[in-house]
């Protein structure tokens, strides 16, 4: 019985020992540490401009859901904000607001544009995107079922409140 209990008292010594040797060794860095050390304290070539326009501005120059669409935010941040668009509980598309002062090329890309819609240029990417510029601001509409057409992207994004964006910057 002695023998056995002393058996105990030295695994739980042993499994002791282990533990805190263990535990107190310093963790090797990773092939990723220090990349990620530099990229963390780097403070030039940030992908949002300081200038941006907090993403919560735009929520509220989002267009109402109604018709059957239901809208659900699902992004805002510096910059930019995100919501999609439903219908009986399906996503039909993804409607957005980004600054481009952070991304000028974006803006660039309607300087050839000859289509307006709501009276801003207008561009269209692919057969999925149209996208308007509002001064600073893009607004797109990005459909994500074959029933949301073009036609009904041009729509939605007359339905933004296009005035009260201009009037942001």
């Amino acid at each position: 019985m002695i023998l056995h209990r002393g058996r105990r008292v030295v695994a739980a010594l042993l499994l002791s020992v282990v533990l805190l040797t263990t535990a107190c060794t310093p963790k090797a860095p990773g092939r990723f540490d220090q990349v990620q050390k530099e990229s963390t304290q780097q403070k030039r070539g940030q992908a949002v401009s300081k200038t941006a326009t907090q993403g919560s501005e735009f929520n509220k120059l989002f267009p109402d859901a109604g018709d059957g669409y239901q809208r659900v935010y699902t992004q805002e941040k510096k910059g930019f904000a995100e919501a999609k668009l439903k219908k009986g509980g399906k996503d039909i598309a993804l409607l957005s607001i980004s600054d481009t002062t952070s991304t000028p090329s974006t803006a660039a890309k309607f300087s050839k544009s000859t289509k307006k819609i709501g009276g801003y240029p207008a561009v269209e990417v692919g057969k999925t995107q149209t996208a308007i510029l509002v001064g600073k601001y893009q607004v797109k509409a990005l459909s994500r079922d074959s029933s949301f057409t073009a036609s009904d992207r041009a729509d939605w994004l007359k339905k933004f409140n296009l005035n009260g964006l201009a009037k942001l910057q």
